[in-house]
């Protein structure tokens, strides 16, 4: 007699399909989970920044730092070399024009000019000798003029006398012919003697003047020489404050060595550094403005000095205006100006920018619950705002903050 069997409600083949739809259904899930789920992100308010889009005036600017200095700074070259004799004041002293600030020693320009000195004597004592004999001689040839035309005086009279008689008949040929010989000897004579004066005149002229020029071109090397003696007194060229004094008693120094420098207290300038990446934006008459003892105050560029030293250039910025309490050395914060004003939509800058480039935000909802990501469009920037060119509308929210813990999250919930 056949038993009947009892049938089985699960065999293996049936629970293995069970357990694969069972694991199916959660890969699915997990799935969801992480591509869908995980792109919202719990955020507390209190942490993050907010700021609300608005409209207004722009103007791109850069931050700049600039330290003031005087408006005019001389610097103190040692024009003739030497020792230093003597130091009258003290680094940092208030100066008057021509107030003696050191004095340094050089015999052997003192000795030149000793040299160049008697040498002037010299020429001065020959230009004396010179101008007695060149009158004595002169003299002398009027002395010999003067005898000349009163032998040709003499000739005429006997000349015409004899004529007279020679036509009367009162005396020979051989007389008349030999008087009249002896006026026209005498007047050739005075000829001579008129030219012989003339061209000793130019001469005396000629010789007078190479021997003045002589005299004044040894003069002038005479007052050079006295010159170079007086630049061994150092002076304060222009009234101000002597700084960087560079000299010790007894110390040697070469001619074109800097001692220090003078600068003028009747203004001030500010020194800015700029980043190399501006330079082809910069140039004289922009303008920056900065903000001194609750006031704000304005600049001009005056001077662009284009070389670029360790990735920065300067320039050299004048103050429109007199400013109360501003000292030299003071460091100022700088917002230079790059463009005009003009109207534009308006995001406060934030550390958002680092990740994103720019090129998206997280923007609330109306309520204000949650932010979710918005592609935009940035144009220039200044020191406190960017300029959104798309993207963006006055009256929205947006996070400003940080968005280094955010990852690759869609959405922030703000709780």
């Amino acid at each position: 007699m056949d038993i009947p069997l009892e049938k089985k409600r699960f065999d293996k083949k049936k629970l293995s399909i069970a357990v694969g739809i069972v694991l199916l259904i959660s890969l699915i899930t997990f799935v969801v989970i992480s591509t869908g789920g995980s792109s919202k992100l719990n955020v507390d308010k209190e942490r993050i920044s907010v700021n609300e889009i608005k409209e207004g005036i722009f103007q791109e600017n850069i931050p700049v730092t600039g330290n003031v200095m005087p408006i005019t700074t001389i610097y103190l070259d040692a024009l003739e070399g030497g020792r230093v004799d003597e130091i009258f004041v003290e680094d940092g002293a208030i100066m008057k024009q021509g107030e003696p600030i050191l004095r340094l020693s050089n015999t052997d320009l003192e000795l030149s000019l000793i040299n160049q000195e008697t040498a002037v004597y010299n020429l001065l004592t020959q230009m004396q000798i010179s101008q007695n004999a060149a009158r004595q001689n002169t003299i002398n040839k009027l002395n010999r003029m003067t005898d000349v035309e009163n032998a040709l005086i003499e000739a005429d009279r006997l000349y015409m006398l004899n004529k007279k008689l020679y036509d009367e008949k009162a005396i020979g040929r051989h007389e008349f012919q030999e008087s009249k010989n002896n006026y026209n000897y005498q007047k050739q004579r005075l000829q001579l003697a008129q030219q012989i004066l003339e061209e000793d005149s130019i001469s005396v002229k000629q010789e007078a003047n190479q021997v003045q020029s002589s005299f004044v071109r040894t003069q002038g090397a005479l007052k050079l020489m006295r010159k170079k003696v007086e630049d061994l007194v150092v002076k304060a060229p222009v009234d101000g404050q002597l700084t960087s004094l560079d000299a010790e008693i007894g110390q040697s120094k070469n001619k074109g060595e800097r001692l220090g420098q003078l600068d003028v207290l009747s203004g001030f300038k500010v020194r800015a550094d700029i980043n190399e990446h501006y330079i082809s934006r910069i140039y004289a008459g922009q303008r920056g403005t900065f903000s001194f003892n609750g006031k704000e105050y304005k600049l001009i560029i005056k001077k662009v000095y284009t070389q670029v030293t360790g990735g920065v250039f300067q320039v050299d910025m004048l103050f429109e205006e007199k400013v109360e309490g501003i000292r030299r050395g003071q460091s100022l914060q700088i917002r230079l100006a790059l463009s005009e004003e003009k109207q534009a939509i308006l995001v406060p800058k934030g550390g958002f920018f680092q990740q994103t480039g720019g090129n998206w935000i997280f923007k609330l909802n109306e309520e204000g619950t949650i932010a979710y990501k918005v592609d935009i469009r940035l144009g220039t920037k200044n020191i406190e705002y960017y300029e959104v060119l798309e993207g963006l509308e006055p009256g929205d929210k947006v996070v400003t903050s940080s968005y280094d813990t955010y990852g690759d999250k869609q959405e922030l919930v703000l709780k």
